[in-house]
């Protein structure tokens, strides 16, 4: 499934459907944006859950942000 991967670890922040939201770090994705995300938080309102390695797929991604600047191939 993970065609692209990032090396450089990059912490990213997602917005799901149904206003839910994790944060982890980034470790794949594919053509359909489905995520791998790595030591990943679910963030509900003022609670944190731990919630380790997931697999996101793509249909309920909202959005994407970087958490930290993402350095530019040279």
């Amino acid at each position: 499934m993970v065609q692209g991967s990032c090396s450089d670890l990059t912490r990213i922040e997602v917005k799901l459907n149904a206003n839910r939201m994790v944060v982890g770090t980034l470790r794949g994705f594919d053509q359909f944006m489905n995520l791998v995300i790595d030591n990943t938080v679910e963030v509900n309102g003022n609670e944190n859950n731990d919630i380790g390695m997931v697999v996101i797929r793509g249909n309920s991604v909202v959005t994407v942000e970087a958490l930290e600047p993402i350095a530019r191939p040279q």
